[in-house]
């Protein structure tokens, strides 16, 4: 038998034990009601049953059989992701550069290459807590968003983090280039965000949506865009792409939000120019404030370069 100690995430608050669990460690409900029934699952120290309710912040213990026994939908493939640089490692986190085309997870649907894939194949092993497909991964960057992004190496670090992001004391800066010049050229964003309601994969600004806060100020301006600083008080899903769409500044690019594909086709993109360019947090270990960078790739960098040229 091994022990692990898993911190319950904000995310599994009142769900069953049974149920959260179950998504935690990867296993069935079955295998984690069978657990608890054998008293091997304590919640806080105190045996707990397989229908008492989770507390988001308390932590699981749980007795688990040896490795070699375990269920095959725990073990993580490890699959090499060309581009996926480390920038920083240590025994609570690991900084990544993401590149393009790359989702940070496996999620239904997606074949192509993960951040968690890519971090197993360099060997680095990575907190269990979450959900089994998206363990240790505490904040998310679209697969067409390039940019620095952690992942909690330690259990403590998981819950260090999301409890920082779920406070906000994390900061997150973006470059975005978009269309046209906002006005003001620096402002404040404030305007709530939810899913599309005709399109699931899209989200919009939604009166009964989710509170989202955007922060920017323009570094350079072009004929037909804008280089901006963007500093996010919330992280809501495609944020950055939902609210300057909104405007009707979408980022350069972005088909999915309305961008004129003329301009994106003239500056070579693909994708969405956006890029997480700045990452500061407490570290888990001691408090003291970190800040990683990473600078626009090259496809970015080439767009970039176009604007300046036309200036």
């Amino acid at each position: 038998m091994s022990l692990r100690t898993l911190p319950v995430p904000d995310g599994l608050d009142g769900l069953r034990l049974d149920a959260g669990l179950s998504r935690m460690l990867g296993l069935s409900r079955t295998v984690v009601a069978a657990l608890a029934e054998d008293g091997a699952v304590r919640l806080d120290g105190a045996v707990a049953g397989k229908s008492d309710r989770l507390v988001a912040g308390s932590w699981l213990e749980v007795d688990l059989p040896d490795p070699e026994r375990e269920p095959a939908e725990r073990i993580v493939t490890a699959r090499a992701v060309e581009g996926l640089v480390v920038l920083h490692e240590d025994d609570e986190i690991v900084v990544v550069d993401k590149p393009v085309g790359v989702a940070v997870h496996p999620s239904p649907g997606w074949t192509g290459p993960t951040v968690v894939a890519g971090l197993a194949a360099l060997g680095v092993s990575i907190a269990t807590s979450g959900a089994a497909e998206r363990q240790g991964i505490v904040h998310r960057l679209d697969a067409g968003t390039t940019g620095v992004m952690v992942v909690a190496k330690s259990e403590r670090a998981y819950s260090v983090l999301k409890t920082a992001f779920r406070e906000r004391t994390v900061a997150k800066t973006y470059l975005a280039v978009v269309q046209g010049h906002p006005d003001p050229s620096d402002g404040t964003i404030d305007a709530p965000i939810d899913r599309h309601p005709k399109h699931d994969w899209r989200f919009a600004v939604m009166t009964d949506g989710k509170p989202s806060v955007t922060h920017y100020r323009t570094l350079e301006a072009f004929p037909a865009a804008s280089l901006l600083e963007v500093e996010l008080e919330t992280g809501r899903t495609h944020q950055i792409r939902v609210h300057f769409s909104a405007l009707r500044h979408p980022c350069v690019g972005d088909s999915g939000y309305g961008a004129d594909p003329t301009l994106s086709k003239r500056l070579g993109l693909t994708r969405q120019w956006l890029h997480a360019h700045r990452l500061g947090l407490h570290h888990p270990a001691d408090g003291r404030w970190v800040e990683y960078v990473s600078e626009p790739p090259a496809d970015l960098a080439h767009a970039l370069d176009v604007l300046r040229a036309s200036s």
